[in-house]
């Protein structure tokens, strides 16, 4: 069986494998899929298409099934929600229980029950059911979670219709039994007041009247617990590996008691700890007091609601060797990329970040603006335990070290190179990151899917602005380019931090003839006039979403900036037209003939000289109306 090279998990949980063979895996976002690729043969045609192998995860044959069970041990690692699928878990993983296990109850804060620490310096904190407990590592970037788990189950509806059934005979029995007491007190009041002979035989019609509704009673009791109470769940442990600095709600208890031991053992032995890293690590689970019980996650169905939604597209870039200069060209958002060992972890919320594993307990992460300029690796020196930070500048690393278990450049550059693709992707308007087939309800409104337009304004010589519910603002200036970027309007705007709103470092430049280009907001370069224009809109929107007031006021400012920079670069094109056109020579090499004594101009010479010079006046004419133009407008906007 081939082993893998190379894994990647995308944002909406699906995945692809690359095998040293050459074959392929991938599978759907909720796991109940796959299709396999087989290597092409050597003397395959370059044009003959490889052999693909589409199944259900469920029915998988022994061919595949090593394979596959692999690919999801790694994707259950790193999802929202796992798919466990009976069929492909080995028999020594399943447990048999007879009761539902749908959440746990961690220890308080006040005791240290159930909290111990490992030599190695991990801190475990188990449930006081004994059905989860999670792993704190020492370097405290980086937690396990191990968790009980029911296994995927069928979408089948006979359940529920006989629990709907059961339900409608129960009522219509209580109902019944309603009339007979109801008919039953009723004859007994009309009876009392007759003869005393027909009492024996009210009170035998009475006792079978209530001998028979013991029964139906008895027989509703024996019916209701039949459905259910034969079976037993089958159960897993599933490991999911999660970064502190993005915990899901579900274990943000648990990791604060991890923290809380974590530091009151540092303390107590004298370790060195980063305290201004702890204070940012536990400072969105140190509210989490009180919140004992954390809601297990639940396995997806066995099979998909909406397969349609699943997209077969195997990327190149996981042929790609990490010294490739070429550009990712993943389909979607990338959350986890394992290449040999090493592991690429994203978080895509407010920006663009990126931790790299190389395996040996040390981790990068990438720091600065927009998380793209520097990387900071942190590790643990053997023995003595003391922690050591060093900083990275990607336009300046260090060469590669003989004898090193890995290439620092190498790393770095990989995960440069995939953060630029998430950029893209995130500024991509026709990306569906948002359409998940697991996330789908039957009877969805499908409009709340997508973006919603919240804002748009046409400022006159400029262009059309459009702001997005996603964060997206889409810009279509009147010169056919097109910018679009994120910003984040729910963020103040501070004096020091001019560009806090901006969720990425990156802007995506779209050009007449269809060309892209990702430019750094902070260097645009030449671009920069259409940069400053977007930034200087998404500011004024910003400050009046706040204060509730219109944005129209803020137009006339951005029309006047456009228009002088149009205007001088108008300037600037025709001083360049001027000069290579060869005029202005035409015109001295005139003049210097001229000045020879022997010289006689013709009639047509006259009228070309005639002509030109009336352009260049006609020009300059135009140059100084325009001059004259840029100055009123400077001295309205000074007012």
């Amino acid at each position: 069986m081939a082993a893998e090279v190379q894994m990647v998990l995308y944002e909406d949980d699906s995945m692809q494998v690359q095998y040293v063979d050459g074959s392929r895996l991938q599978l759907s976002p909720c796991g109940s899929e796959f299709l396999f690729e087989k290597a092409p043969l050597v003397s395959a045609h370059p044009l003959e298409q490889p052999e693909r192998i589409h199944q259900r995860t469920h029915f998988v044959i022994s061919t595949y099934r090593e394979q596959l069970q692999r690919a999801l041990d790694f994707r259950n690692s790193f999802a929202t929600c796992p798919f466990l699928s009976e069929s492909i878990i080995p028999s020594e993983r399943k447990k048999n229980i007879f009761i539902d296990i749908s959440e746990v109850r961690w220890p308080s804060l006040d005791t240290d029950d159930g909290i111990i620490c490992m030599q190695n310096g991990t801190v475990k904190i188990s449930s006081l059911d004994g059905h989860a407990y999670l792993c704190l590592l020492k370097s405290q970037h980086e937690f396990t979670v191990h968790f009980l788990c029911k296994t995927s189950q069928k979408p089948d509806s006979s359940i529920v219709l006989s629990e709907k059934n059961n339900q409608v005979q129960k009522d219509k029995l209580v109902e019944k039994i309603g009339k007979i007491y109801t008919s039953e007190s009723l004859s007994g009041q009309r009876l009392k007041k007759k003869d005393n002979a027909l009492h024996c035989q009210i009170t035998k019609s009475k006792q079978t009247l209530e001998k028979k509704s013991c029964v139906n009673r008895s027989e509703r009791r024996e019916a209701l617990p039949s459905l259910g109470m034969k079976h037993t769940y089958v159960y897993t442990w599933v490991k999911q590996r999660w970064c502190v600095a993005s915990c899901p709600d579900e274990w943000k208890y648990p990791l604060s008691l991890a923290l809380h031991f974590h530091r009151k053992i540092s303390s107590v032995s004298g370790i060195d700890v980063n305290i201004t890293q702890n204070r940012i690590l536990t400072s969105d689970v140190s509210e989490e007091r009180g919140k004992e019980v954390s809601v297990l996650p639940r396995a997806l169905l066995l099979s998909c609601p909406v397969p349609h939604l699943h997209r077969w597209n195997f990327c190149d870039s996981l042929s790609q060797r990490p010294s490739d200069e070429e550009e990712y060209s993943y389909p979607e958002l990338v959350k986890v990329v394992w290449y040999k060992g090493i592991t690429y972890r994203l978080t895509h919320k407010n920006m663009n970040s990126i931790e790299i594993y190389p395996g040996d307990g040390s981790v990068f992460k990438s720091e600065g603006p927009y998380f793209g300029k520097y990387f900071t690796y942190y590790s643990i020196r053997e023995g003595s335990g003391e922690r050591e930070e060093k900083t990275y500048s990607v336009n300046n690393l260090p060469p590669d070290r003989p004898g090193s278990l890995f290439s620092v450049c190498s790393l770095i550059k990989q995960a440069t190179r995939i953060l630029q693709h998430c950029a893209k992707m995130r500024l991509s308007l026709s990306h569906n990151y948002r359409i998940w087939c697991w996330k789908m309800v039957p009877g969805i409104n499908d409009n709340s899917i997508l973006p919603l337009l919240l804002r748009e304004s046409v400022i006159p010589s400029v262009g059309r602005f459009l702001a997005y519910s996603d964060d997206k603002v889409h810009v279509i200036f009147i010169n056919g380019v097109t910018l679009t970027l994120n910003w984040n309007f729910g963020s103040f705007i501070e004096k020091r931090h001019v560009n806090r709103g901006l969720n990425l470092g990156w802007c995506k430049l779209t050009f007449p003839d269809g060309h892209d280009q990702l430019i750094q907001i902070e260097h645009p370069g030449p671009y920069e006039r259409y940069v400053t224009t977007v930034i200087s809109w998404c500011r004024r929107l910003t400050w009046t979403s706040e204060r509730e007031v219109p944005t129209h006021p803020s137009s006339s400012f951005l029309e006047e900036n456009w228009c002088v920079a149009s205007e001088l670069e108008k300037i600037q094109k025709f001083n360049l037209l001027l000069e290579n056109s060869g005029v202005l020579n035409q015109i001295s090499n005139k003049k210097n003939e001229q000045s020879s004594d022997n010289y006689k101009p013709k009639y047509s010479e006259i009228l070309l000289e005639e002509d030109n010079e009336n352009r260049v006046s006609v020009a300059l004419e135009k140059t100084s109306e325009i001059l004259q133009d840029i100055d009123c407008l400077l001295s309205i906007s000074k007012k």
